[in-house]
């Protein structure tokens, strides 16, 4: 994994804390939540304009399409879980949210293993 990758996981990692935190006690995340979600956004962009470069310079041996799919998969996995969070006021909107951020190293994971795969 790339270090980029390494922070937003860490960073999902403790966002997930702060949303685990707010489950437990059956509230709304807060500012730190959304600010960390805002963080994590932030990254993911970074993340997507990266790996666009990595592809447009030397892509021989990865399979392009696949790769592009988790970029923009795992950029669009916090405004869907945020939006269903969002409609959600209950505990499960805030687990929805959970969800959404604990998938994002398993995609960080994934896109490395097509990138290392050409090598």
């Amino acid at each position: 994994m790339s270090g980029l990758q390494i922070v937003l996981s860490v960073l999902a990692a403790l966002v997930a804390l702060v949303l685990v935190w707010h489950i437990v006690r059956d509230e709304q995340p807060g500012n730190v939540g959304f600010f960390g979600l805002v963080a994590l956004e932030a990254g993911l962009v970074v993340q997507l304009v990266w790996g666009l470069v990595r592809v447009a310079d030397d892509h021989r041996g990865v399979s392009v399409f696949p790769y592009l799919g988790y970029l923009i998969g795992a950029l669009l996995i916090l405004p869907i879980g945020f939006v269903w969070s969002a409609s959600e006021k209950s505990r499960s909107g805030t687990a929805v949210l959970l969800v959404a951020v604990l998938v994002l190293p398993v995609l960080f994971l994934r896109l490395h293993d097509l990138w290392s795969a050409h090598v």
